[in-house]
């Protein structure tokens, strides 16, 4: 049998697929651009047939009715390692859960927790060699693949082709299902001018050459743009960014200083505007790999001058960093923060920043405090915490006594704020 005949046996329509999940089965599904919109849209349409199914879920870049329904528990569940909409939304209801855990031994985690046997993911066409590719998602697609007794792609042609570990034999699909779906979008919005004034002192601690990472949001948006003036920069990252792309494109990043994957771009996933989906499509520079190898602290140590860019909900004076939850709520998840916080952190001249506006709810609260709120998860230990930068400044922490960081944090902490603080600080002796 042919390639394409091959390819043929195994097309099938969204509804046959669907039919295919039973009660009791455990799903996995890639995310961001290569998660299989069309096939979560319809998932919640099984639940009078079906009791038990479990989903395994990221961020999710629409409205998923299975997610968020309320009658889908003892249905069709919901667990996930990193909180977004849809799961803030279903919370409440109790129908989903966070498997607390840091990024690169996430899948690891997942299959400890209990093996997944159906896979669902988006990819591109099948090419001459009987290969179709992952995209924009790769933190733990080869491993899914592998493990599960079913998988079922959602064939696309509007997603661009992405090179690094991203080739998948036909043979190790299912079914598929042909679909012309347009890519889901991160808009990058516009930096406030907070954000702007962080920027630049972030930027004053990132030197030509560096390797970087960043996260998601519009602090990472304002940093790159205070980032096109420097020279050799290289990128390992969980995520690329659309200002990681901007930066390729002003010349600001070559990877010729990398000292680990030199001259390659090399992330766990992409998610961001069309623009960068276009400049990643077909470009050799760029290097998918699973979370597991790139988020692994000791393979984010090997680069060299290893600079971590990530942001916080909360900060406490001895440098405890909450960044997924609001007290005992969850919002978000690790993530890959902790991990590139102790990879940065072992790295041969290595930077770890936390980038935090230093107030929010319209500057009636401070981001530092004395103390976590209550119930707050703590993220990123103080241990690995390095740079701390507000608006206000740069805070140093590692090789900082308690003293030390009590006043670099106050001094970095909104004005309003500072007194409050240091009456708190004495109170608690800390010291």
């Amino acid at each position: 049998m042919t390639k394409k005949e091959l390819y043929e046996s195994k097309k099938r329509t969204l509804q046959e697929c669907l039919d295919v999940i039973q009660s009791g089965d455990t799903i996995m599904h890639a995310g961001y651009g290569d998660e299989p919109i069309n096939l979560l849209r319809q998932l919640h349409t099984i639940a009078d047939r079906v009791k038990d199914v479990n989903v395994w879920v990221g961020l999710g870049n629409d409205r998923y009715l299975f997610n968020v329904l309320p009658d889908m528990a003892g249905k069709i569940n919901t667990l996930t390692v990193f909180y977004g909409q849809n799961c803030r939304e279903a919370h409440p209801r109790g129908n989903v859960t966070l498997l607390p855990t840091h990024l690169h031994c996430g899948y690891q985690e997942i299959m400890r927790h209990g093996r997944h046997n159906v896979f669902l993911a988006a990819v591109t066409p099948m090419d001459e060699f009987g290969f179709v590719r992952t995209s924009l998602d790769m933190q733990w697609t080869q491993e899914s693949i592998n493990e599960a007794d079913t998988v079922i792609f959602e064939i696309n042609p509007n997603l661009p082709l992405v090179h690094g570990l991203t080739q998948i034999p036909i043979e190790k699909a299912t079914y598929v299902v042909e679909v012309d779906t347009p890519m889901p979008v991160l808009p990058e919005g516009s930096a406030t001018e907070e954000e702007k004034a962080i920027a630049k002192y972030v930027s004053s601690l990132v030197k030509d050459g560096d390797t970087i990472q960043m996260g998601i949001g519009g602090m990472p948006n304002a940093v790159t743009a205070e980032l096109m003036d420097k020279r050799d920069l290289g990128i390992h990252t969980e995520m690329i960014t659309s200002g990681m792309a901007k930066l390729m494109k002003a010349g600001a990043v070559t990877g010729f200083k990398k000292t680990l994957h030199r001259e390659k771009v090399v992330g766990a996933f992409a998610f961001g505007t069309q623009e960068l989906y276009d400049y990643m499509d077909g470009n050799p520079v760029f290097h998918m790999m699973p979370a597991a190898y790139v988020n692994d602290p000791f393979v984010i140590a090997q680069n060299d001058n290893m600079v971590s860019i990530n942001t916080a909900l909360q900060i406490d004076l001895t440098g405890q960093v909450c960044s997924e939850s609001i007290g005992p709520k969850q919002y978000s998840g690790t993530g890959g923060a902790s991990d590139f916080a102790y990879g940065a952190f072992h790295s041969k001249g290595g930077r770890g920043i936390i980038a935090i506006g230093s107030t929010t709810k319209g500057g009636t609260i401070s981001r530092i405090q004395p103390f976590l709120t209550p119930g707050s998860i703590v993220t990123i230990s103080r241990n690995i915490v390095d740079y701390i930068v507000t608006e206000y400044g740069i805070a140093p922490m590692r090789g900082r006594t308690v003293r030390q960081r009590v006043e670099n944090l106050i001094a970095v902490a909104h004005p309003n704020f500072r007194s409050e603080l240091r009456d708190y600080a004495n109170k608690a002796m800390l010291w």
